[in-house]
């Protein structure tokens, strides 16, 4: 197949000089830079840095600045393990001074036009990532008339400790999900400012990738969210219950998959820098512990798997986290905005359920069994590793996609559900089960050919394209559909229309054709051998 660079439309690479633009916000002026048609502004507080005492606290106001705030480059990262799953390192570094916002649009706006927004919550386990990375670069959104704005949100034990002492200073703020108080911040702050980047406040699309993704389904369920958007898309994001939002705050044993309180967590990691008591000095010693005795490597236990947990992640705090996502929807209780929402085709090769085998995998199904025997291996000579890897995919992130698509699509709001299968021309030999975890993100931002340079077929530039265009369609109305794009149903329950998003590069819009497996998988009832 013939090779290609892509063209201006999505390699960003239109020649031009870059000359300066100048926005005032609510808390001061920033200048931007604009080149090839796209105005980029980095790296604006969005809130005050959570450093010292407001380490662990809800996110709050930003400080006014004077004169013109530089903004041609991106903040810190939050603080984080280093990891080569973060993509390449932020030439700032790391800071828990972190909580900027990037904001991309077209440099001419006709006047009194207000563009969609697109607001990018990047994923990473919550432990790593940042709106900073060259995949989520907004430019071709912004060359869709579409502004793209990625702010950025604590991580890892900065963005979700409890701990007995906190909050009582300000009980009126919340405690424990500080990552998901800083996403509902920067919303707030899009409310607020977008208008001034000629983007409409009334006219906002959240989406997400893996935790990202979990994110959204949190802002989809949180009441400290309402109103602050007007669509979603979750991209490999789950939707069933155990999707890191199940660990209760204050009381042990009060869930049978989470026996341990985030607040005793707290303590457990308290305990390891040798502070005891739950007191005011005690959590003034937390808060004194350097930024390095925080992030403590990344360590999840005080040392062996056996060893007390030291980092909770999300949890259930009874304020912004209300919960869980499954609970949300299966009552109704969720934001009522369309969704869009899919899975890839081999989320995670090789699985990582703990089956041993064929007999072990097939009886974790319980009564769905004989249904994902039929559905997986209907001649009993599947490759083992592939079952591994579809019945992960299955169990963690497609069923429960198809789980959130019906429960919007019950309550009247339309939904779309996706499987994106598509491998680059040139990775073909080496991703041989489907499209990986967070492959699809290059597609839907178009920045794949920054990373594929000269490897990038015609055929891999055609499925960015209709990839950026299908996500820019949805965040103008809420539909994804549009000229030059097959058609993506709607989703019905009984239809179970699907965009299978194929590996030869077509989009066929239509039934299902893995609904058999995702009937198993549902049948089970969710019950999975994790290791």
């Amino acid at each position: 197949m013939k090779m290609l660079i892509l063209g201006a439309a999505f390699a960003g690479l239109l020649a031009g000089t870059a000359t300066a633009q100048t926005v005032t916000l609510q808390s001061g002026a920033v200048r931007g830079t604009t080149d090839a048609g796209v105005t980029a502004f980095k790296g604006i507080p969005f809130a005050a840095a959570p450093v010292g005492g407001l380490r662990w606290r809800a996110p709050q106001p930003v400080n006014p600045w004077q004169g013109v705030r530089d903004a041609t480059r991106f903040g810190a990262d939050c603080v984080q393990v280093a990891t080569p799953f973060a993509g390449p390192p932020n030439p700032v570094g790391t800071s828990e001074d972190c909580l900027f916002i990037n904001v991309w649009r077209p440099a001419a706006i006709a006047p009194g036009k207000k563009l969609p927004v697109m607001v990018w919550i990047y994923g990473g386990a919550f432990l790593f990532g940042s709106g900073a990375q060259p995949s989520y670069d907004g430019t071709q959104f912004a060359r869709q008339d579409v502004i793209l704005v990625s702010p950025n949100y604590r991580l890892g034990r900065f963005g979700f400790f409890a701990f007995p002492g906190l909050g009582k200073d300000h009980p009126g703020e919340g405690t424990g999900n500080f990552a998901f108080m800083d996403q509902i911040a920067a919303l707030k702050w899009v409310k607020a400012n977008i208008g001034k980047f000629g983007g409409d406040p009334g006219n906002v699309t959240i989406f997400g990738e893996s935790a990202g993704g979990v994110s959204v389904h949190n802002l989809l369920t949180s009441p400290k969210a309402k109103g602050l958007f007007h669509k979603a898309i979750i991209e490999s994001g789950g939707g069933r219950d155990g999707t890191l939002t199940a660990r209760p705050l204050k009381a042990d044993n009060a869930d049978a998959n989470y026996p341990v309180s985030a607040e005793t967590i707290g303590l457990n990691f308290a305990k390891r820098h040798g502070i005891e008591g739950t007191d005011a000095a005690a959590l003034a010693k937390l808060r004194a512990l350097s930024a390095e005795q925080v992030l403590d490597g990344g360590k999840e236990t005080a040392g062996g798997p056996e060893a007390p947990r030291t980092y909770a992640g999300p949890m259930l705090d009874g304020r912004v986290v209300t919960e869980t996502a499954e609970s949300a929807y299966r009552a109704g209780r969720q934001a009522h905005v369309p969704l869009m929402i899919g899975s890839n085709s081999a989320e995670m090769p090789g699985g990582f359920l703990a089956a041993k085998n064929k007999q072990e995998l097939f009886d974790s199904f319980g009564k769905g069994k004989a249904a994902a025997m039929a559905a997986y291996d209907p001649d009993g000579k599947a490759d083992f590793a592939t079952l591994l890897t579809n019945v992960t995919t299955d169990r963690v992130w497609a069923e429960p996609a198809r789980l959130t698509a019906r429960a919007f699509v019950q309550r009247g709001t339309p939904a779309y559900l996706y499987r994106f299968s598509y491998v680059a021309d040139s990775l073909k030999d080496k991703l041989t089960a489907g499209a990986p975890h967070a492959s699809e993100i290059e597609y839907v931002f178009g920045t794949l050919g920054n990373r594929l340079g000269t490897s990038l077929t015609e055929r891999d530039a055609s499925v960015v394209r209709m990839m950026n265009s299908y996500w820019a369609n949805f965040a103008r109305d809420g539909n994804p559909n549009g000229s030059g794009l097959a058609n993506w149903p709607r989703f019905t329950v009984a239809g179970n229309e699907i965009l299978d998003m194929a590996n030869d590069g077509a989009m066929r819009g239509g039934p299902d054709p893995e609904r058999a497996r995702i009937d198993a998988t549902e049948l089970s009832e969710g019950k999975v051998i994790a290791r």
